[in-house]
Parts: C-alpha cells; sequence; structure tokens
C-alpha cells in the first residue's frame, strides 16, 4: 500500500473553508471569553471584523471572506446584542457594521488576490530568466560532445581502410560515451524544466530509502566499475515519500559528478534518519573549487575546470538536483571536507506511516 500525494482543487477549497470556520470559531470564543472581563461587549464587532480580515487573507478568492462577513454579522446581532439569542434588526448602525464587514472583506481580497497575481508573474519571469540561462549554459557544452561525435564518426567512414581494430573500437566506445553524455544532458534539462514548472505534480509514495540507494548503486557499477562505492544504510527499514524515479536521478547526478569532475576513486554514499531522511554522497577527489562553491547549485554554472587543481563542477546536473529536492520540500547543501574531497548532502521529509503489507528483506 502507498501513499500518493496530490494538490487537488477540491483540498484548496476545503482548507479555505476550513480556515474560515476556524476563525470564526475563535472570534466567537475569544468574545465570550472577553465577556467576562467587560460585560459591555463594545468590543465584539471589531474581533469578529479582525476575523473577517483574516479570513480574507488566508483564503483565495472572495466566496470565503464575504460569507464571514454575513457570519459575522448575524453572529453579533443574534448572539452578541441584547436581547441575547434573538434577531433584532432594529439596532442603530446595525446596517453600517455589515456594510463594514463586507468592504473590509472584499478590499482584503481583492488585496490578497492581486499580490497573488503579482507574485505568480514573479515567478512566470523566474521560469523564463532560468530557461534562457539554460539555453545559454549549456549551448557550449551541448556543441562539444556533437563535434566529438561528427569527428569521431567521420574518421571512421573516411578512413576505414586503414584503422585497425582497436582503433576502431577506441573511436566507437568515444562516440557511446560522448551520445550517453548527450543523454544525461537531455534528461536533465527536461527534469528541471519540470521542476520550474508550477504546475507540477509530483508522484510522490513512500519507498524504503536502502532500496532506493541499491539500485542507484547497481546502475553506477555498472558504468563505473573502478571506482569503489560504499552504502550505508539504518538497519531499521526508512520509509521516505518520494518520486522514486527523480530521486534516483538525484543520486545518480552526485555519483557521476564525483565520478567524472572530482576524480575521486572511493565514494561512500549514505541515508540516515533524523529529524528528516539524510542522503550523503562523500568523495575522496579534488573538492570543490572556492569561487564554485557559493553558486554551485546555478543553473547558470557551466562545467568548467580549474588546471592547477582539476577541480571541476557539472553545473547543469546539480542544478537539477537543487530543484527536484526543493520540489519534495527538502533542502541541499555542498562542502569540502579538510581530509580531502566534497560531500553534498540533501534531507526528504519523512512519513512516519509504514505500510502494514510491506515486506522488508535483507
Amino acid at each position: 500500500m502507498h501513499h500518493i500525494f496530490t494538490r487537488r482543487p477540491w483540498r484548496r477549497a476545503l482548507r479555505d473553508w476550513l480556515i474560515t470556520l476556524g476563525l470564526l470559531l475563535l472570534g466567537y470564543g475569544l468574545s465570550n471569553l472577553l465577556l467576562l472581563a467587560d460585560p459591555g461587549g463594545g468590543f465584539v464587532s471589531m474581533i469578529f471584523v479582525l476575523m473577517v480580515v483574516l479570513t480574507a487573507r488566508l483564503t483565495e478568492g472572495y466566496a470565503c471572506g464575504v460569507a464571514a462577513s454575513f457570519v459575522g454579522v448575524i453572529c453579533v446581532n443574534y448572539v452578541f446584542t441584547f436581547p441575547y439569542w434573538e434577531f433584532n434588526f432594529t439596532i442603530s448602525g446595525y446596517p453600517l457594521t455589515f456594510l463594514t464587514m463586507l468592504s473590509v472583506s472584499l478590499i482584503v481580497s481583492a488585496l490578497t488576490s492581486q499580490n497573488k497575481r503579482q507574485e505568480q508573474l514573479r515567478l512566470e519571469n523566474e521560469r523564463e530568466t532560468m530557461r534562457a540561462n539554460l539555453l545559454r549554459a549549456v549551448s557550449h557544452d551541448l556543441r562539444t560532445p556533437l563535434t566529438s561525435i561528427v569527428g569521431a564518426t567521420s574518421a571512421i567512414l573516411e578512413n576505414d581502410a586503414r584503422l585497425d581494430g582497436e582503433q576502431r573500437t577506441a573511436l566507437l566506445r568515444n562516440v557511446r560515451d560522448e551520445a550517453q553524455w548527450l543523454v544525461r544532458m537531455v534528461e536533465n534539462l527536461l527534469s528541471i524544466t519540470r521542476m520550474s514548472d508550477g504546475d507540477t505534480q509530483l508522484n510522490k509514495e513512500l519507498e524504503a530509502a536502502e532500496e532506493v540507494l541499491a539500485s542507484v548503486a547497481g546502475k553506477f557499477r555498472q558504468r563505473f566499475d573502478g571506482i569503489e562505492l560504499v552504502l550505508s544504510a539504518p538497519q531499521e527499514p526508512l520509509f521516505v515519500p518520494m518520486d522514486a524515479i527523480l530521486i534516483e536521478q538525484v543520486l545518480l547526478n552526485l555519483l557521476e559528478n564525483a565520478a567524472y569532475h572530482g576524480g575521486s576513486t572511493r565514494i561512500e554514499l549514505s541515508v540516515e534518519r533524523q529529524d528528516a531522511a539524510v542522503f550523503t554522497v562523500h568523495d575522496n577527489g579534488a573538492g570543490i573549487a572556492d569561487d564554485v562553491l557559493p553558486d554551485i547549485f546555478s543553473p547558470a554554472l557551466r562545467s568548467r575546470s580549474h588546471a592547477s587543481d582539476n577541480r571541476r563542477n557539472m553545473g547543469i546536473g546539480l542544478s537539477v538536483c537543487s530543484s527536484i529536492v526543493k520540489a519534495h520540500g527538502g533542502t541541499m547543501s555542498a562542502a569540502n571536507v579538510p581530509e580531502g574531497g566534497a560531500v553534498f548532502c540533501f534531507t526528504l521529509p519523512v512519513d512516519e506511516f509504514i505500510p502494514e503489507d510491506y515486506a522488508y528483506e535483507d
């Protein structure tokens, strides 16, 4: 049995109406409490005006704010105005109280909607800027492997008779490696575009973290059998709500980054339970250049090398990792370690629920 977490419009509407009900009940309870100290009750209308303002601010649209205005006016008239528990529409100032609450609700709702629209426009502008930065950032990186592929295939076609088996194999291996790099780059670009879409819905299911690590390790070892990969996980099964495909891509990106650009010969991949599930990739490579570290998760950071220390960073892949983790409600960080190498760490919120029909096997 899995939990799938999706955002639906009816849930948002239910949330808004529950907020409205809760604030009205709070106003009712607070008014009764203050009446014990001041039986005059002149403050009751102001309390309900405050509840109407909060309702309009914390909910979407106008419906909840207008409903809170009507309920607030009726409650003040029926419950807190003499004769109590009876309607009296002849009270002086009653129409003004109603119009005040209704006007406040409409004004605050309008301002809230306007702010949300401005925020949405800002986010859309940021996404467009990020996409433009991505295109600029990868244009050179995509051209380089394509040029290599064209050169290798041209060499085979034009000089096939003069090439021995070893030379031909080396050229074909180069074509394969560059093509695989292109595939990973395209996958990263698709993922970060998906993460930048505000309407994205993650397919979160409860997954055993140690199984995710084992799956990632198997894929990594198939391509990097010369690098020692050490796994570490809790003895007790650790269940984490995640989109397993995307989290595997995060871990593979981090491992490949250490293998390709860190010059690592040994990588430790671990997960542990703290306040959240903490995933760590620790390598023994050259580390991260000081000028790269502050912007290491920026999508505009292109792959670059430092001749003096051979420290490099695959900016697009790391930007994908950061976007995926943030979409899961987690955080991500990177640092150099004193004994050498780099450590990448990200957290994912943990669901306490453990499915009854899940069978854990060693």
